[in-house]
């Protein structure tokens, strides 16, 4: 008899903000992934009655949920009929109260050592500020923060 290995569980980083759609577009742009089309969704559950239009805001010129949306690796899967992804995604979701500590849970991006430099300038013409350059013996990383002050590291 064998064992089988536990398929792996599908996730997704959910990440609280003020503005779900301009950080969406600020971690799309800075990770070159997708911000999800939920259109076809949102239009159908606009049509049972099942979701009211104060939920709802345009974004990129299609119905959006007003209070979440998500990016997600361009080569991911997806469920066309919800465009919800089906592989390594962020979700943002809009909370009525700010940051106001430092994140006990952060993304480290890998432009790597030769690129770092470019990677940096491109975040912060996205809306990113550089907090510090750090260079310990474990190694050598920029730390910034995205336009909501979400920390994340630049190896």
């Amino acid at each position: 008899m064998t064992t089988q290995e536990p398929t792996p569980l599908h996730w997704k980083l959910v990440v609280d903000a003020a503005d779900p759609h301009g950080q969406a577009d600020f971690w799309a742009a800075a990770l070159h992934y997708t911000a999800e089309d939920n259109s076809a969704l949102v239009e159908r559950l606009l049509s049972f009655g099942a979701l009211p239009g104060e939920a709802t805001v345009e974004y990129h010129g299609r119905p959006a949920f007003r209070d979440l949306i998500a990016v997600r690796h361009p080569d991911d899967p997806y469920d066309p009929e919800t465009g919800t992804g089906l592989g390594r995604r962020l979700l943002f979701q809009r909370v009525p109260e700010p940051k106001t500590v430092k994140n006990r849970l952060h993304l480290d991006l890998h432009p790597g050592p030769d690129r770092r430099a470019d990677e940096v300038a491109r975040l912060q013409a996205l809306g990113a500020q550089v907090v510090r350059e750090v260079k310990e013996p474990s190694g050598q990383w920029v730390l910034m923060t995205d336009p909501e002050g979400n920390e994340f590291c630049v190896h």
